[in-house]
């Protein structure tokens, strides 16, 4: 089937006409994701994303342009984002352990905190999905890799890397939003 039919199949949202899409590009993308980064698990997640963006983004494709070039405009402006995103990250951390190297020595207090922290985040970890959550603490607690994951949970690799990169994305969310509140002056 030609790529233009198989775009006006994926815009009225035909799920085979995109697994063929995505068959046929999946390479390509992550060769080319490959250029930029150097993790394998950042580059299936960037890949993973683009993909998803790709379905999202259907209405947008034109008949009269090849695929591959809106595929590596989503690829480049993911690249482009977690990199800002990894340097915010970065600078954050270093503000944290510029904080705590002016600050006394561990308290009872930063104890106190740590113990909320944990609480917190195991609060946060039962609110997820069922499956979300055990695949999320084999990976965490049991220290599981993907593929053992994938094996135990009879469901294919990317599925599981794309639960984990969602619990990681609600626990962070959610954890910003604990660190601002618990830092502000009483």
């Amino acid at each position: 089937m030609e790529e233009k039919e198989l775009i006006n199949q994926m815009k009225n949202g035909n799920n085979i006409a995109f697994a063929t899409l995505y068959d046929y590009y999946w390479q390509k993308v992550y060769n080319f994701t490959k250029l930029y980064v150097t993790s394998s698990d950042t580059i299936s997640e960037i890949v993973q994303d683009v993909f998803v963006k790709f379905w999202e983004a259907r209405h947008l494709l034109d008949n009269n342009k090849r695929v591959e070039g809106f595929l590596f405009i989503i690829t480049r402006n993911i690249i482009f984002n977690k990199a800002r995103s990894k340097v915010r990250e970065d600078m954050f951390k270093m503000t944290i352990l510029r904080s705590i190297e002016n600050e006394e020595p561990y308290n009872q207090e930063d104890q106190m905190v740590a113990e909320d922290l944990k609480e917190y985040i195991d609060q946060l970890i039962a609110v997820l999905p069922k499956r979300q959550r055990e695949i999320f603490l084999m990976s965490r607690e049991e220290n599981m890799t993907y593929r053992e994951i994938a094996a135990r949970c009879g469901i294919g690799e990317k599925a599981v890397e794309r639960h984990i990169y969602l619990t990681l994305k609600f626990l962070k969310k959610n954890l910003l939003l604990f660190i601002l509140f618990s830092t502000l002056p009483e």
